[in-house]
């Protein structure tokens, strides 16, 4: 990750123009798979263009309806920009209305066609041509539809999407969104994906609809260093009039194609019937998963006819890994005790100015921004979260906490119970393939439920993964907890004293902490250290890192209390990741270790300080680190705090004015790795501004810190004091992904006002303007103030996205009130990539190649979700 402090090297090189290209882009499965070439299966991504209205209005299914005047957006859509502090309910909640005009090439024609929505908001209906095909009660599982015998092959096709975000207590989460501590953010706000293949298939196991069945099941057993059992179950639908005879051919590769074992069955299916193949690899000498090596194979189907042709296939991701929960002895990966305590942290899906309309890459760059912080597990809170964001955790060697929605409550209605219990086989048997899966949390978080729900849940989840290494865990003080072999608590202590309490425990089960770290005055205020802003500053950010790491008198839930705990209690997830929105309290939540635009606070650099310097990761940032707190600007503090893994650190003023060395001690109470330093009394303003002034003209005052492993520099940290603020930079935190020209990919674009060497001037209250040439768009405006916008401690972030042409995206940052002395406007370039994937749109739906952003904020009826006059 990029030090938020200084440019690159290049962008110090370059006065007021930088142009940036990225270097590689990860594949996302699309619908549950990963499409082949030449496999008789499709996919087309039919997210752009879609024609959008806020507001319910009638008979907006009908195919003649006239849309013309309605705005076209691109999915993922989250039906309005949003300011940057977007709590207290002033999101849109109500009905919107979504219409999207495509015709299908005739090759199509005689193939099997299913829509696939990975997510629309609250309870939708979706028409094809007039005719409602699916309803959906339910924001953050798949909408599935076959519509094969919907489609006009002549002429235009017309989708229409009614999707109502507003409060309902008949399906889950259930909770009025001015009582919940997250929002509904509302719309299409995952991707939609068209799915083409003949009439023998292999099924979808949500469409299908059969406990641990349906589509491609795989699960291990008897994994360890020197084998693995690799369990397949494969389910395969005939569609047509006469029975089919064939085979199914299973090739497990290496991630670069090289086969490692194959086999192949016969294949018999009945006419309009479906049928099962089970088969088992022995793998020897597996590569197994772990966060520190996560290594995935790629398990490659194909179906074939009785002549040999492909009827069907895809390839699938897995990781082999076996996951087992001890008792006292506590969590075992592949066969062995894992060697540390497992922390991580929870996250919600939702971002600055978007709600949570991610795009794809912005999912992984959040899985990778999490992995850089040195977190080997995340909690999705409180729900399933985007298949993007669950690849990358795959991919990555993120441990996954997975939930149903829900948060605080419960209804006697014998719907919403029906639809948890629902919610809990899509949710296993959409990510029941993936290695990153830990834990399952069929419960509903925090709520006073019943004690038959709670064995009906766990037995619901074993009926739907019924192999070795399935768990799920619910919260100690809920009703049916007992059924539960991993259970949700605080350690008892945080301090020496646990192994004298460990007796209270049962020795049976495995204990975790599903949210730590958070902390509050009372629960109405909600003043707390843990909750700090970014735009805050030094101080406070310092504050937080400091809550966070245990140094204060909140030590019980802390990053040092679970260093302190037997095998007994495995570990914890941090509340929270990033800054989020939320409903029932009018504050932002602050308590995450980045802003909801990403940027690192302090805590960020506390985090990856307890990273082993000695781990080297393929894809996420590993090894040394270093970083100095404390920008020397006039309002820091004079002790300087140091964040680094490294086992000596130096600390050097004014280049070797001043040289400070720490040298870490071996602690017999096996508390943190490496707590941050404390440099004491070394930071003076009253003497940097001297030191600049002592020559009659300005002298560079700095910090720099070295440090070192075994005596080896590892490591280097520098501050500058920055100077007259001069010019405007910009840079693209994209994680060396590609922008992608799907209509729908976004990336950060970061600005600072900066000196003539290219240090930020952190405390700056300057507004910034952002304009935008070419194949972009900027994803902010006046209305919500996204743009122009205010710098916060030193940066003014913008979303761009691409249009669907690949090209030159040009952006420009200028201050508001431009004069003789403001700094210059900065500008930055992107190149944007074609999609790989075919996009179905009508080209008379978008505007010169970019469908349009609503820029325009109509004042609406928060309680209704009705627009006023």
């Amino acid at each position: 990750m990029m030090n938020m402090r200084k440019l690159s090297g290049l962008l110090l090189l370059l006065v007021n123009f930088v142009f940036v290209t990225a270097q590689s882009q990860p594949k996302f499965s699309t619908a549950g798979f990963y499409a082949t070439e030449n496999s008789g299966r499709e996919v087309f991504n039919m997210n752009p263009a879609w024609r959008f209205h806020l507001g319910d209005i009638d008979r907006a299914e009908d195919i003649e309806f006239n849309d013309n005047d309605w705005d076209v957006v691109s999915l993922p859509n989250g039906i309005e920009l949003l300011p940057l502090d977007a709590s207290g309910c002033v999101n849109y909640q109500g009905v919107v209305w979504y219409r999207k005009h495509f015709e299908l090439d005739k090759t199509l024609k005689g193939k099997k066609l299913f829509i696939h929505f990975e997510g629309i908001m609250g309870k939708s209906e979706v028409y094809l041509n007039g005719e409602l095909i699916k309803q959906s009660f339910s924001g953050y599982y798949p909408v599935i539809a076959d519509i094969t015998d919907h489609l006009k092959w002549n002429g235009d096709n017309v989708f229409a999407v009614k999707a109502d975000n507003s409060d309902d207590p008949n399906y889950p989460p259930g909770k009025a969104q001015d009582v919940l501590d997250f929002t509904y953010f509302g719309g299409i706000y995952r991707d939609c994906w068209l799915i083409a293949h003949n009439d023998v298939f292999i099924t979808d196991p949500l469409y299908e609809d059969k406990i641990a069945g349906g589509g491609l099941f795989v699960a291990y057993d008897k994994v360890s260093r020197s084998s693995a059992d690799v369990l397949l179950k494969l389910n395969v639908r005939n569609e047509t009039n006469r029975r089919f005879k064939g085979s199914v051919e299973f090739d497990l590769q290496t991630s670069s194609g090289s086969s490692v074992m194959s086999n192949t069955q016969n294949l018999s299916v009945g006419s309009r019937g479906t049928s099962d193949i089970k088969d088992v690899f022995t793998v020897k000498n597996p590569a197994l998963w772990s966060p520190q090596s996560p290594t995935l194979y790629h398990l490659v189907v194909t179906v074939k006819n009785n002549k040999g042709e492909i009827v069907d296939g895809y390839m699938q991701r897995i990781g082999i890994r076996s996951i087992e929960f001890k008792g006292t002895d506590g969590f075992w990966l592949n066969n062995e005790p894992y060697p540390e305590a497992v922390i991580g942290g929870n996250r919600h899906q939702d971002f600055a100015v978007i709600g949570n309309a991610l795009s794809n890459s912005m999912h992984w760059r959040d899985a990778k921004k999490l992995r850089d912080a040195g977190m080997i597990i995340i909690r999705n809170a409180h729900y399933p979260q985007d298949p993007a964001f669950m690849d990358a955790c795959d991919e990555l060697g993120l441990f996954v906490i997975e939930n149903i929605p829900g948060w605080q409550f419960w209804s006697n209605n014998p719907e919403f119970e029906d639809r948890v219990y629902e919610d809990i086989r899509k949710m296993v048997r959409r990510d029941r393939n993936r290695s990153s899966v830990w834990l399952w949390e069929p419960i509903l978080n925090e709520t006073n439920y019943p004690d038959n729900f709670a064995k009906k849940a766990i037995d619901i989840v074993y009926a739907e993964y019924p192999y070795n290494y399935c768990y799920a865990a619910s919260d100690q003080r809920a009703k049916g907890s007992h059924y539960y072999p991993v259970i949700f608590t605080h350690p008892l202590t945080g301090d020496k004293d646990w192994a004298a309490k460990e007796s209270e425990l049962d020795p049976n089960k495995v204990y975790f902490t599903r949210e730590w770290g958070d902390n509050v005055d009372d629960w109405s205020a909600q003043n707390s250290s843990s909750r700090i802003s970014r735009a805050w500053g030094e101080n406070p950010m310092i504050v937080q890192a400091k809550h966070y790491e245990g140094a204060t008198d909140y030590s019980q839930t802390s990053y040092t209390s679970f260093r302190n705990t037997t095998r007994h209690h495995v570990g914890g997830t941090l509340w929270h990741s990033f800054d989020h929105q939320r409903g029932y309290h009018p504050d932002t939540f602050y308590g995450g270790i980045m802003d909801a635009f990403r940027q690192p606070k302090y805590s960020f650099y506390f985090f990856q300080s307890q990273r082993d310097p000695k781990e080297k990761l393929t894809i996420a940032d590993s090894g040394p680190m270093i970083y100095i707190a404390n920008e020397m600007t006039p309002g820091s503090v004079k002790d300087v705090v140091v964040y680094s893994n490294c086992d000596s650190i130096q600390l050097i003023v004014n280049e070797g004015e001043f040289e400070y060395t720490y040298k870490r001690e071996v602690d017999p109470d096996n508390n943190l790795r490496h707590p941050s330093v404390v440099f004491e009394n070394i930071f003076d303003f009253m003497k940097t501004k001297y030191r600049t002034n002592s020559e009659g003209k300005r002298v560079e005052t700095s910090m720099v810190a070295k440090g070192y492993i075994d005596g080896k520099l590892a490591a280097t940290d520098k501050v500058v004091n920055a100077a007259r603020p001069s010019k405007i930079k910009l840079w693209v935190d994209n994680e060396k992904l590609d922008l992608i020209a799907n209509g729908s990919d976004m990336v950060t674009v970061i600005a600072a006002i900066v000196d003539d060497k290219g240090n930020i001037r952190r405390m700056n209250n300057n507004i910034l303007v952002f304009e935008i040439e070419g194949e972009g768009e900027l994803m902010g405006n006046a209305e919500t103030f996204t743009n122009p916008t205010p710098i916060r401690w030193g940066t003014a972030p913008v979303l761009v996205r691409s249009t669907t042409k690949a090209g030159t995206i040009k952006i420009k940052a200028k201050t508001l009130f431009e004069g003789i002395r403001t700094p210059v406007e900065g500008t930055l370039e992107i190149h944007s990539i074609p999609s790989s994937m075919p996009l179905v749109f009508n080209p008379d739906e978008v505007v010169m190649g970019k469908s349009t952003v609503k820029t325009k904020v109509t004042t609406t009826n928060r309680k209704e979700g009705k627009q006023n006059a």
